[in-house]
């Protein structure tokens, strides 16, 4: 039985991008859609006397978010299966409560009654760092969340998390239909003097065909089990968090890994999950991987 693709829903407009990126993206897999609206309206009805024999307002208004999102699913991908549960508890609990038994886990960037400019939720920022299943944020611009781009970008570093993040893209690049580009960031050492220009050059060519290197292997597996996928290899001088953050002006999906210590409670991200969650130009998808 194929895991469902759960995504929460509090009616934000960034909470509907995520409906209908997760539509498309379970029409893509055909999997089953879950919405999950999570609230803690029970706790402040419940602090006050109630002299109606109706529902809670809140709890009427969860009804009807969750009701015209499902409906929402229905009128632009009708072959995907779809239901809805509204539970009084906090979102972030119910999201990783949900995470061991979906495919994946989807969001908007915001909430409904954040600030404004808040660069990205907090129920958003906590589910990806926490998740024992991948997490997609939706966000970014029109063109790169509608998938328009043809591009599928992974992160390829050292860590044993770039594996499953690049099985991860590599199945979207797939079921899309697009590219895959594996992206692995190497430096420079700091400015050498004019007498040593030319080693330094040498040192650069080396530390890039290494990267190169890096790619060909970590990339063997994924050849095998996608020979008709087209892959392109980018290694990018620079910051890992500022060359991906530029990739993903020209892609429709950025997938990283995220590495997760068993027994460790607090955030789990590194910091170039943490910029592109913040400030990509497209949906990212964070995989976790534990150690």
């Amino acid at each position: 039985m194929e895991l469902p693709l759960v995504v929460g829903v509090d009616g934000s407009d960034c909470s509907l991008l995520a409906v209908d990126w997760a539509a498309a993206e379970a029409a893509r897999h055909g999997l089953p859609l879950r919405l999950v609206h999570a609230s803690l309206w029970e706790r402040y009805e419940g602090a006050r006397p109630s002299f109606g024999t109706g529902r809670p307002a809140e709890e009427v208004m969860a009804q009807h978010i969750v009701a015209s999102c499902a409906e929402r699913v229905r009128a632009r991908e009708p072959e995907v299966k779809v239901s809805g549960e509204v539970l009084p508890a906090d979102p972030v609990a119910v999201l990783l409560a949900a995470a061991p038994t979906a495919s994946a886990l989807v969001t908007g960037a915001r909430g409904r009654g954040e600030i404004a400019g808040l660069l990205l939720g907090s129920v958003s920022l906590a589910v990806a760092a926490r998740a024992v299943c991948p997490v997609v944020v939706v966000r970014g611009a029109e063109r790169n969340i509608a998938g328009s781009l043809g591009r599928i970008v992974a992160g390829v570093g050292e860590s044993a998390g770039s594996a499953g993040a690049l099985r991860f893209a590599a199945r979207e690049a797939e079921a899309c239909g697009c590219a895959l580009t594996a992206v692995r960031a190497w430096r420079t050492p700091a400015q050498q003097p004019v007498d040593h220009m030319l080693i330094a050059d040498d040192a650069a060519r080396s530390r890039e065909e290494r990267a190169l290197s890096g790619l060909d292997e970590a990339l063997r597996e994924t050849e095998r089990e996608h020979p008709g996928l087209e892959i392109e290899r980018r290694p990018a001088e620079g910051p890992a968090h500022r060359v991906l953050l530029e990739a993903s002006a020209e892609a429709d999906l950025i997938v990283v890994g995220a590495v997760r210590r068993q027994g460790h409670l607090g955030l789990q991200l590194g910091r170039v999950a943490h910029t592109l969650l913040h400030h990509s130009r497209c949906p990212v998808a964070v995989v976790p991987h534990r150690v």
